[in-house]
Parts: structure tokens; sequence; C-alpha cells
């Protein structure tokens, strides 16, 4: 009898354990290079949310990916839950235009914003680079494919009237990179679009003379007055060696995005984790420091909010 019993128990156990695992949920969080801020975004929201996965079954993971338009093609395809995308290209998928001509994304939905990233271009100090325009006939890596550089890249340079061939060299390395080709000597110049301070900038500026140049002119003010989604923007002087003074430029706001078919309960817990421990969240990168719940639930969002994004901040009283 006793041994009926411990196996009815054992049986129990098992049952329950295995109702257990059949209840555990898991996302995916698209990112960008491993030495980027985006990298970070993505491994900081999965650590808070997995520190409650006793509670809520959800597990998240956070891979490094191409970058923006890779995240957001990554969600389309349902490769990924959530992902990381600069503000302009969160415009553009939703509303189908640029790089997302024909292949609008109805479904596309805002989560929320993080921090600014100005469009950064770093130049060796030897290649007499000191603005924009003083790049062209030079070796510029430009950026990877599907990348949020990439894409800015390439609409900075249609704004002045340009294109990639005006460099001696357009290079398309991925962001991880592109520092040790500027200190190898193998490009002129690397371009960034993300938030400071920068562990990839940091290397480039340390193991090599280069420096910050900045991006102004009619063209930007033009392309800043004419899209919402940029502003101007400002890299503080001293962030990294060698470059003391501010350096003028533009930016975009890096946002957190999913589609419409991600439950709400599964959003909903992913806002939680991050909002409910905010003030650990910006201790987890220098570019979070300064964020604010108010500007993180409406900077940069052009695509509607996501029903489990909206109903944590409507408990929150954030929004009516």
């Amino acid at each position: 009898m006793k041994y009926l019993k411990l196996s009815a128990f054992l049986s129990a156990a098992v049952f329950a354990g295995h109702t257990a695992t059949a209840q555990e949920r898991f996302i995916t969080i698209g990112t960008g290079g491993q030495t980027g801020v985006y990298f970070v975004v993505g491994q900081s929201i999965c650590r808070l949310v997995n520190r409650g996965t006793a509670e809520h079954n959800l597990k998240c993971t956070a891979p490094s990916t191409g970058g923006s338009i890779a995240n957001i093609n990554a969600i389309a395809a349902g490769d990924m839950d959530m992902g990381v995308a600069q503000s302009d290209w969160q415009h553009h998928a939703y509303n189908g235009t640029s790089e997302f001509e024909g292949k609008k994304m109805d479904d596309l939905r805002a989560v929320f914003s993080v921090h600014g990233e100005p469009f950064t271009v770093v130049a060796r100090t030897d290649s007499g680079a000191t603005d924009f325009e003083s790049l062209f006939g030079k070796r510029v890596n430009i950026g990877n494919p599907g990348s949020g550089q990439r894409g800015t890249m390439e609409v900075v340079l249609a704004a002045m009237g340009k294109s990639i061939d005006d460099f001696s060299l357009a290079s398309e390395l991925k962001s991880a990179e592109q520092s040790a080709a500027l200190g190898d000597n193998k490009v002129d110049a690397i371009v960034f679009t993300a938030g400071h301070p920068n562990g990839s900038i940091q290397e480039a500026t340390t193991t090599t003379d280069a420096k910050l140049i900045p991006v102004v002119g009619e063209a930007i003010d033009k392309l800043v007055a004419d899209n919402p989604y940029y502003a101007k923007a400002t890299i503080p002087g001293g962030m990294y060696k060698g470059n003391d003074e501010d350096v003028q430029t533009f930016g975009v706001k890096a946002t957190f995005v999913t589609k419409a078919s991600v439950p709400d309960d599964v959003v909903y817990t992913v806002v939680k984790a991050v909002f409910d421990n905010f003030d650990r969240f910006k201790g987890l990168h220098p570019a979070f420091a300064n964020l604010s719940e108010a500007e993180m639930i409406s900077g940069g969002l052009s695509a509607p909010l996501h029903p489990g994004a909206e109903k944590y901040y409507r408990e929150r009283g954030w929004i009516q």
C-alpha cells in the first residue's frame, strides 16, 4: 500500500512538472551588434523579465542581430517577437515608406522608446576630414545592410544629392567590426547611429587618433524640419579621448517595437518588468541615466501602442 501511495505521489509530481514546463513561454528580442547600446537594451530587458520567470513563466532571450531594419523584418516574419529599432525606421515600416515601400507593416506596434541616438561620424585625424562633406572621395564604412546606421547614411546622402558612389570605398562592415577597421587604417571614417557613451566609439578613439565630426548644414536642417522623427542633437565633449568639444549633429530615438499578434499579457509582462524596476533599468547603461517614463511612452513613437503596453500605462495613470 505504501508503495502504491508513493507511486501515485511521484506520478502526480511528474505530471505537475510537465504542466509547469508546458506553461513556460519564450520570447526573443532583436538587438544589434554586441558592442552597441541596442544589444544592452535587449539584454537589460531580458534580465528584468527573467528575474520574474517563476511568477509569470515567461523567459526572454536577446541575441545580437543586424540592427533596426533587420529586427523589424524579423518581427514581420515571425522570427522575433520584439526588437529595438530607430524611430525613423519604426515610422517608415508602419507607413510603408523608404526602405519599406511596398512592405507596409500595418500590424507594427510601439511599446516604448529608450535613449536618444545621434548620427555619429568618427574619422581618422590623418584623413583630413573635418565635416561630413569632406568624407566624399574617402574610404567610409556605411554599415551593414539592414542596420539603422546604413539606412540613415543613405537618407543623409540622398538629402545632400549624393550616393555611396561618391566615396572611394564604401565598406559594409557590421558595427562590431568597424572600429577595428578604422584603427587598422582600412577605412578613413565610420558612422554609427547610437546612444552615448558607446563602447565601439570608445574603442575607435582609444586605438587611433580619431575625431567625431559634425553633421550640419542646409540639407540636414531641411531633413530635420521635414521629418518629425529627426531632431538636432549634441554629443557632449569630453566623452571620448581626444574629443573635448561638443559635436553638433542630428538624430533619432531608439524604440522598442512588436506586432499586434503578440499576446497582450506577454507585452504587459515585459513592460511591467521594465517600469516596475525603472531605477534598476536606468543603472544598466550610462545611456539610460536620464530616461524618464513620460518621454519613453510618447517620444519617437509613430506606430500605435500595443494594447498590452497601453494597459500598463493606464494602470499607472500615465495615459487616459
